[in-house]
């Protein structure tokens, strides 16, 4: 996707798809073992994706490709680069391969710099086809492939390419940059990585903190043990209710990050902070809660 406008309309902000977003890393934990996930906690550098001022155009791009085809694993994946005129950032044709083909839009030729992040999203569309993960919809599936390539590494090259000042702006990707930028925090809770170092742009490096600040909150949410005073005393006015009206067959209710559900009894369902898979726990107080998905333990207080 290709924004570019006056800054103060075109580009979209803050967090409307936060949810996607978040069944978008539940999902990819479910496909991928965590060994699978783990072989990704060293993100792409900047040297092997950027495009030097003199190098030969298309010999850097299809270097640059090539990095990014090692990145994610792809085994035998040759990706033939062109430019035409076109509305989007970039297409790829998706097929059995073992060559994939990717357009990039005619722009790219005077601005080399983002080149590589238009490749790291495509590259990723190549990735998920190969690992048959999808989501339903046109617009789901592009935030599934930002997500995705966000966490595994690769996204940091689209937060980066967003800019603006008060005359224009360019973002490329679907997610908002705070979305990005969530994104990258949840990544570098897991592999410690401090992407902050590698931007470029000094307004993708504010949305990175603000989506960092978001994803903090996710270890902050009731029933983790971690909530505030504000946040647990809601979630005590939800348990009581849920305790005395819950009977089987009653739907699900709840506040913000956890919902109460009948199983054999009232059980509170919310999501790992790290994997974003739901966890299931029964009514009990303070307990400890492995997540199945990607063995982390968590302190809660149910």
């Amino acid at each position: 996707m290709w924004v570019s406008g006056r800054a103060s309309s075109a580009v979209e902000r803050g967090f409307p798809h936060l949810e996607v977003v978040r069944d978008a890393i539940a999902a990819l934990y479910r496909r991928l073992s965590v060994d699978s996930v783990e072989q990704f906690a060293v993100s792409v550098p900047p040297v092997d994706v950027a495009l030097d001022p003199d190098e030969e155009l298309y010999g850097g791009v299809q270097r640059v490709a090539r990095a990014l085809v090692r990145h994610f694993r792809l085994p035998d994946a040759r990706v033939i680069v062109a430019f035409r005129e076109m509305e989007l950032a970039a297409e790829v044709e998706l097929s059995a391969g073992p060559e994939y083909f990717v357009e990039l839009n005619r722009r790219f030729k005077e601005h080399r710099r983002d080149i590589g992040a238009a490749l790291a999203h495509e590259i990723t569309h190549v990735y998920l086809h190969r690992l048959e993960l999808e989501f339903p919809g046109v617009a789901e599936n592009e935030i599934l492939t930002d997500t995705v390539s966000t966490y595994l590494g690769a996204g940091w090259l689209l937060l980066d390419a967003f800019r603006e000042d008060s005359l224009s702006s360019q973002k490329l990707g679907y997610l908002t940059p705070e979305e990005f930028g969530y994104v990258l925090a949840k990544r570098a809770e897991v592999f410690g990585e401090d992407p902050s170092v590698w931007f470029s742009s000094p307004q993708g490096y504010e949305a990175y903190v603000r989506g960092r600040t978001q994803a903090a909150e996710d270890a902050r949410r009731p029933p983790l043990a971690g909530g505030g005073w504000v946040a647990r005393r809601r979630y005590g006015h939800d348990r009581r209710l849920a305790r005395t009206r819950m009977r089987p067959g009653q739907s699900a209710f709840g506040g913000e990050g956890y919902r109460f559900e009948w199983a054999s009894g009232v059980r509170v369902s919310f999501r790992c902070p790290r994997c974003q898979q739901r966890l299931r726990v029964p009514l009990r107080g303070e307990v400890r809660v492995r997540c199945a998905g990607c063995a982390q333990v968590w302190s809660v207080d149910t």
